[in-house]
């Protein structure tokens, strides 16, 4: 089973080979993660939005309009949740809804100027917090870090320079 499996990690050739367990740099980095992203969250009230409200509306600011359906799909929740969440993001003027052009019978939720606005200035926020952080590295450890965030992005999806180039901005 791949989880139990462990793999041989080099740093250098005149190094020694040791064993990695995959199970536990797994565990690891779901712990982190979890630890990283509780403390960039504690910018998030500065938006004046709630979680949902930010994280639905940060589906349509990076990945595009969607449907009410698709953005309750991609944020895991019911369509009567996502209406209510909906509901709330249109009332505060942070999305709009859009008749479909290929399909007129359907609307499709877009992000207003205010909604990027809020949601990038929330981003610029989170960046700052994790930049502070990584200021703390030495540079071999910033290094090594880009280095495993290369390794990671593949793995999971994220092209940061393509969500980045679709909402307008560069690397």
């Amino acid at each position: 089973m791949l989880s139990n499996m462990l793999y041989m990690q080099t740093t250098r050739e005149s190094e020694a080979v040791a064993p990695v367990d995959v199970a536990e740099v797994a565990t690891r980095l779901h712990s982190n993660a979890i630890r990283l992203l509780r403390n960039l969250r504690r910018e998030d009230p500065k938006t004046g939005l709630t979680p949902a409200r930010l994280s639905a509306l940060s589906v349509l600011v990076f990945a595009g309009g969607r449907t009410l359906r698709e953005l309750a799909d991609a944020e895991q929740v019911s369509a009567p949740t996502m209406s209510r969440i909906v509901a709330a993001l249109l009332a505060e003027g942070m999305i709009t809804r859009v008749v479909d052009a290929s399909d007129r019978r359907a609307v499709r939720l877009e992000a207003t100027a205010s909604g990027r606005q809020v949601l990038e200035e929330g981003r610029r926020r989170r960046v700052e917090s994790l930049s502070a952080i990584l200021r703390t590295l030495s540079e071999e450890e910033l290094g090594n870090l880009a280095k495993s965030v290369d390794i990671l992005e593949p793995l999971l999806g994220g092209n940061v320079k393509f969500v980045l180039e679709k909402a307008g901005r560069t690397v």
